[in-house]
């Protein structure tokens, strides 16, 4: 498989599959268990927590594509629960819990877990501070399936920062890529009060920034061979079946 087919097999799966842990109840009860109270504040200091004792802007500069009021609420919440980086760790023990639950038992995920790696090191973190933060956690690979949950986790993030720097080199705003992808309905659900419809002109911007993503992601892949790449493709999806 070449590189930016492989690209195109993978991101939406993980992204995905990423985006169904954390939304799930299982999820929030960890963090309620935690001693986090309902609502965004384990997400926000457990999946930012790795940035350390940041202010709330400089959180919101670096994810970018959720609004400040959910964030802003969400990481003060948090705050007087645990440090950051014991957040991170609490947050990086439930994806691997949740990847215990979910991947299929029979997918090899020895295999997945080596090509993964070789991704995950060979990615240039430069501009990419929340992917080098997942990079950095300690993953544990006497727990294969939670290892591979967690790399899930990390090409999720490495992703998603290439993106968050796409759309700002095509000139749009987070928030405006938000309602394109979601609508203004979703887009004030993740916390962007009042949100405009989208402009028309805004799309094609928006379509540019995806190839220019797949652009930077481009030389992660190129440390797989044409038959890794193909491997790698097959077992994401079994990883991430219903």
């Amino acid at each position: 498989m070449e590189i930016f087919p492989c690209i195109a097999a993978v991101a939406r799966p993980l992204h995905d599959f990423g985006d169904e842990f954390m939304s799930d109840e299982a999820t929030a009860e960890t963090g309620l268990r935690a001693g986090f109270a309902p609502g965004r504040g384990f997400y926000c200091r457990g999946r930012f927590g790795v940035l350390g004792e940041a202010p709330v802007a400089v959180v919101q500069a670096v994810q970018g594509f959720l609004g400040p009021r959910l964030v802003t609420g969400g990481w003060l919440a948090g705050l007087h629960v645990m440090p950051a980086h014991e957040a991170a760790a609490c947050y990086a023990q439930a994806v691997r819990a949740w990847g215990r639950a979910h991947i299929p038992a029979d997918v090899d995920v020895e295999h997945f877990n080596h090509l993964a790696r070789q991704l995950i090191a060979a990615a240039d973190a430069t501009a990419l501070p929340l992917f080098a933060g997942w990079r950095a956690q300690p993953c544990l690979d006497g727990d294969p399936v939670g290892a591979a949950m967690q790399r899930i986790h990390v090409l999720r993030e490495h992703r998603g920062a290439c993106h968050l720097a796409a759309v700002r080199m095509v000139g749009l705003s987070a928030e405006a890529a938000m309602v394109i992808n979601l609508g203004a309905e979703q887009a004030a659900h993740y916390g962007w009060p009042e949100p405009q419809p989208a402009e028309a002109a805004d799309i094609p911007r928006l379509q540019r920034a995806e190839r220019i993503t797949d652009e930077m992601q481009a030389p992660l892949y190129a440390q797989l061979t044409h038959r890794q790449r193909t491997e790698f493709a097959r077992l994401v999806e079994a990883l991430t079946a219903p």
